[in-house]
C-alpha cells in the first residue's frame, strides 16, 4: 500500500531459527518502543514507515563539530565549549572511532541469548580523568528560546539515544560515565541579514544516562519479531491510525 515504504531488501528481514545474527540499530529500538507493530512490519515484512525527508543542514553540522572537535583530538586539548562549561574532559582517540561512528558499522555487540546483534554509531567520545569514556551527541535546531535542557516528551528518544550508546561501549567492555553530554547548536534568526551564513548559538547539555532499560528491551524485541503475526499498535500511532482509517474508507 502507498502509505508504507516497502524497502524490498528480503536479505535484511528477520528470519526466525537462522543461525546468522540479526541487525537491530538503535534507530529501530526506538522504533519498537515508539510503535511494536511498525516495528514488526518494518523488519519482518519489509514494508517501513515513509521515509522522512534528509536534514542535510543537521548532517552538515555533525561534519564541522566533528572535524571542530578532531583537531583537540589530534592535539590532546579541550575544545573551547569544554573550558567554557568547565567539563573534566577532552575528546578522546580511539582506534575505532571512525567505525563507531558510521551509520551502517556503528559500535555493535552481539547480545547471545537472542541472536539480536546491536549497533549504533555516535557522534563523539571523550574521557574524564578518571578514564571513564563519555558520550556526546550533536544535536541541530533552530528554534527562538534558548535551550538549555531537555524537557521535551519528543527529547527523550534523545536520551535513549545517549542510554544505548552507554549500554553498547559497556558491554564492549569499556568503563563508561552515566553522563553524556549534548552539544546542542540553535540556529539564529535574529540577525539583520542572512548574508550567506547561518550562525549557531552552541550550548552543552548533561544527561545522567540509565541504561538498565537496554537488556529487557532487546528480549522484548527478540520475542516481537518471533510473533506469527503483526502485534497490537502503540495507542497514539499516528502511523497505525491512518492505515487503520484508510481501510475502513476502502
Amino acid at each position: 500500500m502507498s502509505q508504507y515504504y516497502n524497502s524490498n531488501r528480503k536479505s535484511n528481514l528477520y528470519r526466525p531459527h537462522s543461525p546468522e545474527p540479526f541487525k537491530v540499530s538503535r534507530s529501530k529500538i526506538d522504533l519498537f518502543l515508539e510503535c511494536p507493530r511498525c516495528f514488526y512490519l518494518d523488519r519482518v515484512r519489509g514494508v517501513g514507515r515513509p521515509p522522512s525527508y534528509p536534514f542535510n543542514l543537521n548532517a552538515a553540522v555533525d561534519t564541522l563539530l566533528k572535524q571542530e572537535f578532531d583537531v583537540h583530538r589530534a592535539q590532546g586539548t579541550q575544545h573551547p565549549l569544554m573550558e567554557k562549561y568547565g567539563i573534566d574532559a577532552i575528546p578522546i582517540p580511539h582506534e575505532d572511532l571512525d567505525q563507531w561512528r558510521h551509520n551502517f558499522t556503528g559500535i555493535q555487540y552481539l547480545h547471545a541469548p537472542t541472536n539480536l546483534l546491536i549497533f549504533g554509531a555516535i557522534d563523539d567520545l571523550w574521557q574524564n580523568s578518571k578514564g571513564e569514556y563519555i558520550v556526546v551527541d550533536y544535536k541541530a535546531t533552530a528554534k527562538k528560546e534558548e535551550i538549555k535542557e531537555l524537557d521535551q516528551d519528543w527529547q527523550d528518544s534523545y536520551k535513549r539515544q545517549i542510554e544505548v550508546y552507554q549500554w553498547l561501549l559497556r558491554q564492549n567492555g569499556y568503563p563508561v560515565s552515566n553522563t553524556g553530554y549534548f552539544v546542542y547548536c540553535n540556529g539564529r534568526a535574529d540577525k539583520e541579514a542572512f548574508d550567506g551564513k547561518l550562525e549557531f548559538d552552541v550550548t552543552l547539555i548533561a544527561y545522567e544516562g540509565n541504561d538498565s532499560w537496554v537488556e529487557k528491551t532487546i528480549v522484548d524485541i527478540h520475542k516481537c519479531l518471533n510473533k506469527k503475526a503483526p502485534p497490537q499498535a502503540a495507542p497514539g500511532c499516528d502511523y497505525c491510525s491512518y492505515l487503520e482509517a484508510a481501510r475502513k474508507q476502502k
